[in-house]
């Protein structure tokens, strides 16, 4: 049976600061979509409040504007995906394998506590379903729990994007907390590559996580690598 996978997006489009615009950060969804569409997965997107998906302006500036992400801009269809997006309640979580966290600092706002995608996270997870994410994405898993109270991430090796990074991207002050300082609150057994940006992801079990917008195709492909087994 073909594999389906159910991709997160935001509905934010600044920080608290609105003079300071955020969205999505398009190569995050763009290299996993190309990875997954390869493997002959079915894709979804679901976003926290449904329907349209703002783009994080510094995405779309070379270098991270890349092949993939022009593609996709230049693709009426694929872009009208990103004003249709499914909500929450709209999704029956028993339709998919896998779920997978797509980043930007928006997330940080509207993932942590939508308490359905937590329901979804959840429900996947618990079937044996994989759970995934890349760069900011791990802000979803911050506040899952299973169904017997414990995080979902607790006592699991996962990264995301690291403290340092904030810093070197110079948005530390405009963020709304340490995403990273949280995971490890939660018991996460946070880590990072040597170097900031460069591609790194975890696998841990069923969860599979990518340090920043470098790690998304890797980050996918270890998904893909895990239904395909």
């Amino acid at each position: 049976m073909t594999k389906r996978i159910l991709n997160v997006v935001t509905n934010v489009s600044h920080y608290d600061d609105p003079s300071h615009p955020t969205g999505l950060w398009l190569s995050e969804l763009t290299h996993a979509w190309h990875v997954f569409e390869e493997a002959g997965f079915e894709q979804t997107l679901v976003s926290p409040a449904g329907g349209g998906v703002p783009l994080e302006p510094r995405a779309l500036k070379f270098p991270n504007y890349d092949r993939t992400a022009k593609a996709w801009r230049a693709d009426p269809e694929r872009m009208a995906l990103l004003k249709t997006t499914l909500a929450p309640e709209e999704v029956d979580s028993s339709e998919y394998d896998a779920i997978y966290f797509t980043g930007g600092h928006a997330v940080m706002y509207d993932f942590p506590g939508s308490e359905g995608l937590q329901r979804i996270t959840r429900e996947i997870w618990e079937r044996g379903g994989i759970v995934s994410s890349v760069c900011h994405g791990y802000c979803g898993l911050l506040e899952t729990k299973l169904s017997d109270g414990s995080y979902l991430i607790a006592g699991k090796r996962m990264t995301g994007f690291a403290w340092t990074e904030e810093v070197l991207a110079r948005v530390d002050k405009l963020v709304p907390y340490n995403a990273e300082e949280r995971a490890k609150e939660r018991g996460a057994l946070y880590e990072k590559a040597r170097l900031p940006f460069v591609s790194y992801a975890v696998v841990d079990g069923n969860l599979v996580t990518g340090q920043n917008p470098g790690s998304a195709k890797e980050t996918a492909t270890k998904v893909a690598a895990l239904l395909t087994a």
